[in-house]
């Protein structure tokens, strides 16, 4: 169903006061450890194995069309550089926050969506307590780290991958593909992309837990903001990274 501007401006709104609440209540105390490990594990269970496939391919893709064109230009000996320069810089970040959006992301709407419709939610603010702290907290800081944990996952797995199809299908030569891997790359490539895991993994979740907390209409209203969470934190997320990319590249200068 389309929303009006005005919904939809109403719906931004309270998507961004909601980010605000999260902020504020952040430092609060008790925090809630043993919800915080739970779906920290629980999401980590359901996105390890789909982004470690996910990343064989990426890196696979990279490292034959970089290949390609080193081989073309006469630059063999920079395709590893230009391989891992890919992979740190946007393959895992992207892999990483499609697959925390799809798989993590999906569980928390649907997890709270299905709380909302059994006025479970309700119940809680009755008793005075707080569902943004209770229970989108932890799910947030959860997604955070294994967002970040991911990201270190999928630049190992997308790198390896590279190598392989880099060395054994395009004949490269495994001695240069190794030393040029710092050439190009440096150690501010890799905290640029954990930093936007981390930015990703709080949108997504964020994202969700909105979605979940404001579903309505029966099962049917929490499959349709499950839904919604998806291509708005696709969105935000692709919006976020040209964002961060542009900003880095003007506060880091690139090597030569």
């Amino acid at each position: 169903m389309s929303l009006s501007p005005t919904a939809g401006l109403r719906h931004t709104g309270s998507l961004f006061a909601m980010a605000l609440d999260v902020l504020r209540t952040l430092p609060r105390r008790p925090f809630q450890m043993r919800e915080f490990i739970q779906q920290a594990w629980f999401i980590a269970s359901v996105t390890i194995l789909p982004t470690a496939l996910v990343s064989i391919p990426f890196g696979a893709v990279i490292a034959l069309q970089i290949g390609s064109l080193t081989r073309q230009l006469g630059a063999q000996s920079f395709s590893g550089a230009a391989s891992v320069l890919a992979v740190l810089r946007e393959a895992s970040p992207i892999v990483t926050a499609l697959l925390i959006a799809g798989a993590g992301g999906t569980a928390i709407c649907a997890d709270l969506g299905a709380r909302k419709i059994r006025e479970e939610i309700d119940a809680m603010q009755v008793l005075g307590i707080d569902p943004i702290h209770r229970l989108v907290v932890p799910r947030v800081l959860a997604t955070m780290v294994v967002a970040v944990l991911l990201n270190g996952l999928v630049s190992v797995v997308g790198v390896a991958g590279g190598y392989f199809f880099n060395v054994i299908l395009q004949n490269g030569t495994p001695g240069a593909y190794l030393a040029s891997f710092t050439t190009l790359a440096q150690l501010s490539d890799l905290w640029a992309a954990e930093l936007k895991a981390l930015v990703f993994g709080a949108i997504a979740a964020i994202v969700a837990s909105y979605k979940g907390l404001t579903a309505k209409g029966g099962p049917k209203g929490v499959g349709d903001a499950v839904n919604q969470s998806v291509v708005i934190t696709f969105m935000l997320l692709f919006v976020t990274n040209f964002v961060m990319t542009a900003v880095y590249f003007q506060i880091v200068p690139q090597r030569g």
